[in-house]
């Protein structure tokens, strides 16, 4: 089968990824209520039971609500940094003591047949974290929840086979919408949210044009639209000389719903 990702749900309501080989199943982040993240899991044909471990990026509540309710319901071990798991422990609840595993930013470590780099980003969060995931000679990347992407960071996704990254919000929507300045100067400052116009030069700057897919994540409800996200993203690749018809796969990961299986 090899490596299999789907977007359950991304944005601030709630985030959720699936991934898959043949041998683990596992999630990043449970940002939903529990029974939300099983619905979503049916819709793609897995039992919440068979799912082997959740990791975790960050404490906001929008990628922990369902993290505690469904490693009692399901007896599932938890990942993360111990800034994490402070920061978590009061949204979580109670956790079965072998069930809480706890890793250091920035050293890989295995799970089963997938080798894991929690790797920093920045984002107003105790210790937040990004991941690259990789089986075999395929990799996934996972960045959303950061204000900007820095040399090492390009460095440590480059050459996945699969991109999740943050495309938040357009600057223009943020700028002149009913957001208090406070939170508009949060949003656009180093420990906030991507833009849509960083999505796209960040993308353009680390893709090969093998074929990688590239789906854009944690859109804003109030500082975006998909179509929009798409459009602007879309337009960066084609001034960087990228045919997104024939050297990547654009697409987008939403809140609401679950994306395409990709599988590779």
């Amino acid at each position: 089968m090899g490596f299999k990702f789907c977007s359950l749900s991304s944005g601030s309501s709630g985030n959720c990824q699936y991934i898959e080989t043949d041998n683990i199943k596992i999630l990043i982040d449970a940002g939903m209520s529990g029974k939300r993240i099983e619905e979503l899991l049916s819709d793609i044909d897995v039992l919440p039971n068979t799912i082997d471990a959740i990791l975790v990026t960050h404490e906001h509540i929008d990628h922990t609500k369902g993290v505690g309710v469904l490693s009692r319901r399901y007896d599932i071990p938890i990942l993360a940094n111990e800034g994490t798991w402070s920061g978590m422990e009061k949204i979580i609840g109670n956790i079965k003591e072998y069930n809480i595993k706890t890793f250091h930013t920035g050293k890989e470590f295995e799970l089963k047949d997938l080798g894991i780099l929690p790797f920093s980003i920045s984002h107003d969060a105790f210790e937040p974290v990004g991941y690259v995931i990789s089986y075999k000679n395929k990799k996934i990347s996972i960045i959303t929840d950061t204000g900007w992407v820095n040399k090492d960071m390009k460095e440590c996704i480059k050459g996945s086979s699969l991109y999740l990254i943050e495309s938040n919000h357009d600057l223009e929507m943020l700028k002149v919408g009913k957001y208090p300045w406070p939170l508009k100067k949060r949003i656009m400052g180093d420990k906030g949210h991507l833009s849509n116009d960083d999505a796209g030069k960040i993308i353009s700057e680390i893709i090969s044009g093998n074929g990688e897919i590239a789906l854009l994540g944690h859109l804003s409800q109030e500082n975006n639209f998909p179509l929009l996200a798409y459009k602007t993203v879309k337009n960066i690749l084609e001034d960087s000389g990228i045919d997104i018809h024939n050297d990547i796969t654009l697409d987008l990961a939403h809140r609401d719903k679950v994306s395409k299986v990709y599988k590779f």
